[in-house]
């Protein structure tokens, strides 16, 4: 009973906590953290010990799971080297630097439990960073490069951790380091992809969403025990096996699986999330009255904490800018070096928040280890240092750097692109698949349907128009009002009893579905209309569609002249500003405007389409 009551007390605290910072603009783990340390000095709180091998098996193999599900192996593929350099790199630098300093502060602390320290404290933690790059709009390219880092660097540093706790008990060779992180890399990565086709094969046999869901709870602790069995990297093998499943879904999964899973997982992800870092702030009493018994001053603690926090933020600092010159120096003998702008590097540079896993690797250490009570405080410090410090500070950097937000008004352009192919195939396939026997009513409807999706898609870019309201618009609005009716006439069945249960229970998911994506469509049409709405935002990154570009006459109505004359097909229309030549869009066979822009260099064209008043710079590749 207690159990459970405490149970319900952390989520609840979390709820609470999580929603008021939310409304605030604060930190929500930050805001925990400080909850959990002010909770653990009140006499009637329950001392909650955070047992490693609860975080290590419990939390962190399902957090890792979600993340890595949710993660792009396209665009980790396109990324990989920037995270493994972080991932592997950064930690092991990181482990020693903070190992020397630890080792040379702390007193009678051997150097192998310094290397310890630097082990634990080595990894950042990537919710704290995806908390803020919500929140300010970091680039998508930073969020997805500290996410990979995060999903990767756990495993180097559980490793070195591993082999550095090896060397504290006794000798251990420089070969025998090297031939522990290979074997734990193989076997994390063999393990993963293991555990990722068999999980892949079942799913495909699946039909039932609760099923699924379920099987897929089971999926990230199979692979991390499994991985441990052999003697490889749980962490590693979690998340190779969820970039696997989370790439195939699509392929093995039903729309109504897919949308389960996602929800069942956000909402675990959510918890565990917030719920870890109020486990961190109620671990200080019991930290603190460990570290009393070593008989260090507390300026001794003060000092010693101070330099192991301000060491792991430098090696952060200085690893960066020494892959910044090293880039900058390769790029003067190669053409194919890529280079970060510095900015971006400043700003990976200071999100080195670290987490749970820092604090559940800290409790790891051996009883009998050197000093331990100091370097638990130690870690303990760096998680709330760089919380508090890195935390609060990396919103107004970004910002001070004006990095580019991500920006809705482009997504919709990639988005109608995206749709407007799929439809185009849609048409295809249906007209090869038709039959005589077909009714002639049943694929007009078919072909408004996808005309209509299509159509929605590209009207998101014309918001800023005239127009009051466009089709899709009219559409939602008088929808939503006929599913006012709909559920009056749902509650009257289901009150007069004039339905069985499970029959209205299949009515009412259908209305549910069907509310749930105008509601969706809705969401995303506002999110757009706020960010065109925006006059300053393309003036201050492109001076092409800030430029007052006078009124020009049309080359053409309602055609593609290039089109006709070539004797092919266009999509939609696009006109140069400059001269009024009227052309195909880039979904058209011939991307006739592209072709326009390549031989007379004029940078801007606009939307040609009805309602629709975007703009795009060839140029700058921006949206206007």
């Amino acid at each position: 009973m207690h159990i459970a009551a405490e149970l319900v007390a952390l989520v609840v605290t979390v709820l609470v906590v999580t929603v008021i910072a939310r409304r605030l603009d604060w930190s929500a783990p930050l805001c925990l953290v400080a909850v959990g340390v002010a909770a653990s000095f009140v006499p009637s709180v329950p001392d909650y010990q955070l047992d490693p091998e609860v975080v290590l098996i419990g939390l962190l193999p399902p957090l890792l799971y979600s993340a890595s599900i949710q993660t792009s192996l396209v665009a980790f593929n396109k990324l990989r080297g920037p995270i493994l350099t972080l991932s592997i790199g950064l930690v092991v630098f990181t482990a020693f630097g903070v190992g020397v300093v630890a080792w040379a502060v702390v007193p009678g602390l051997p150097l192998a439990a310094g290397i310890a320290l630097g082990a634990v404290v080595a990894p950042p933690d990537a919710v704290a960073a995806s908390v803020v790059a919500r929140r300010v709009g970091m680039p998508r390219k930073l969020v997805r490069l500290l996410e990979g880092e995060s999903l990767f660097n756990d495993a180097a540093a559980l490793v070195t951790l591993r082999t550095a706790i090896a060397a504290i008990a006794g000798s251990i060779s420089l070969w025998q380091v090297g031939l522990d992180f290979l074997l734990a890399a193989v076997g994390g990565v063999v393990v993963g992809l293991l555990i990722g086709v068999i999980a892949t094969q079942l799913r495909k046999r699946l039909e039932e969403p609760v099923t699924d869901t379920a099987l897929s709870f089971a999926v990230p602790f199979v692979a991390y025990l499994v991985a441990e069995v052999v003697h490889g990297s749980g962490v590693l093998a979690v998340v190779v096996c969820g970039l696997m499943l989370g790439h195939e879904s699509p392929r093995i999964l039903s729309g109504s699986t897919r949308l389960a899973s996602r929800l069942n997982w956000q909402t675990v992800q959510f918890l565990l999330e917030n719920m870890v870092f109020l486990l961190i702030g109620l671990q200080l009493r019991r930290i603190l009255i460990e570290v009393s018994k070593t008989g260090l001053s507390v300026w001794e603690l003060v000092g010693i904490c101070a330099a192991v926090l301000g060491t792991v933020v430098v090696t952060r600092v200085v690893w960066l800018i020494g892959i910044g010159v090293y880039k900058r120096i390769t790029a003067r003998f190669t053409t194919k070096a890529k280079i970060w702008p510095w900015r971006y590097s400043t700003v990976i540079a200071w999100a080195g928040m670290r987490g749970v896993v820092t604090l559940a690797a800290a409790f790891v250490l051996p009883a009998d280890t050197p000093q331990r009570a100091v370097l638990v405080l130690a870690a303990f410090v760096v998680v709330a240092g760089t919380l508090v410090v890195q935390g609060m500070t990396l919103p107004p950097l970004i910002r001070r750097l004006r990095l580019p937000r991500p920006d809705p008004a482009e997504d919709a352009l990639q988005e109608a692109a995206v749709v407007n192919d799929m439809t185009r195939a849609a048409l295809a396939k249906l007209d090869e698949i038709t039959t005589p026997d077909d009714p002639p009513e049943i694929l007009e409807r078919l072909r408004d349907r996808l005309t209509y999706r299509a159509n929605s898609a590209w009207e998101q870019l014309g918001r800023q128009s005239a127009l009051a309201e466009t089709p899709s618009d009219a559409y939602r609005r008088l929808r939503l009002q006929l599913m006012e009716v709909d559920r009056e006439q749902f509650l009257l069945a289901r009150d007069n009893g004039t339905a069985d249960d499970t029959v209205l229970r299949r009515v009412l998911a259908r209305l549910d579905i069907e509310e749930s994506m105008l509601d969706r469509v809705e969401e995303s049409a506002l999110e757009v209309e706020r960010e065109l709405s925006t006059p300053a935002i393309t003036a201050r990154s492109c001076k092409h569609l800030a430029h007052p570009w006078r009124d020009v006459q049309p080359s053409a109505v309602d055609v593609c002249p290039a089109c006709i004359e070539e004797g092919t097909t266009w999509v939609h229309l696009r006109m140069c500003v400059k001269c009024g030549n009227v052309a195909c869009c880039d979904s058209s066979p011939r991307k006739h405007a592209t072709l326009h822009f390549h031989d007379s260099r004029h940078p801007v064209m606009r939307s040609f389409e009805p309602g629709e008043t975007w703009r795009w710079c060839f140029v700058d590749k921006q949206l206007g």
